[in-house]
């Protein structure tokens, strides 16, 4: 079975999706024949590099909302990452452009460290306010899954694998989909958003 699932590194419920797909797929007796595969989306590929002001800032231009409003918003998620073992702290956190960041994803994919390289850097971002968006930053966590820092600030200085964060895009648009996490399971049916792992568990008995 292949189970593609498209995220973005900064979508906090992209975080929650995966502790709880993962929870669903560890009580899964054979595990052998699952193939997991994450897919690049950009919820705002038109983000500078590095946001200015606050995570709060940012979400209360984006939704139109007051301060407050937004500070509420990721108080609640905050909340349901602590619940699946994950500490948000947002308030600190550094927004910004992910293509770079979802390009290290295939590279690490490349090199068979792909999991680990995933987990790494949404780690670092909601948990350590990684500049999400600097590519030195990013780099310096690649020893963590694995991979000389050295080389990805090499190949995040080059235009690789470019196509393939494209690519990705390009299948999710072909697919429908328009928002993150999304789960599609071999490309036969799909779930949308960090449902609870009792929903996971069910498409994977059921395929």
């Amino acid at each position: 079975m292949k189970i593609e699932i498209w995220s973005d590194i900064i979508c906090p419920w992209c975080y929650i999706g995966k502790r709880r797909f993962e929870s669903a797929l560890a009580q899964v007796e054979d595990r052998s024949n699952i193939q997991v595969i994450w897919r690049s989306f950009e919820l705002d590929p038109n983000a500078p590099r590095q946001h200015q002001g606050t995570l709060n800032e940012m979400l209360s231009r984006k939704y139109k909302v007051s301060l407050q409003q937004a500070d509420e918003m990721n108080a609640r998620v905050t909340t349901q990452a602590k619940a699946v073992g994950l500490e948000y702290k947002l308030t600190h956190a550094r927004p910004g452009n992910t293509f770079d960041a979802h390009r290290l994803l295939h590279f690490a994919a490349d090199n068979q460290r792909g999991d680990q390289a995933i987990e790494s850097i949404m780690h670092a971002y909601f948990s350590e306010s990684l500049a999400v968006g600097d590519r030195v930053a990013l780099a310096k966590l690649a020893p963590q899954f694995g991979i000389a820092e050295s080389e990805v600030l090499d190949m995040l200085e080059s235009d690789q694998y470019s196509d393939a964060v494209r690519a990705d895009e390009s299948r999710a648009a072909n697919f429908g989909i328009s928002g993150v996490p999304f789960f599609v399971f071999d490309e036969k049916s799909g779930i949308s958003g960090a449902q609870p792992v009792e929903v996971f568990l069910d498409a994977l008995q059921q395929m």
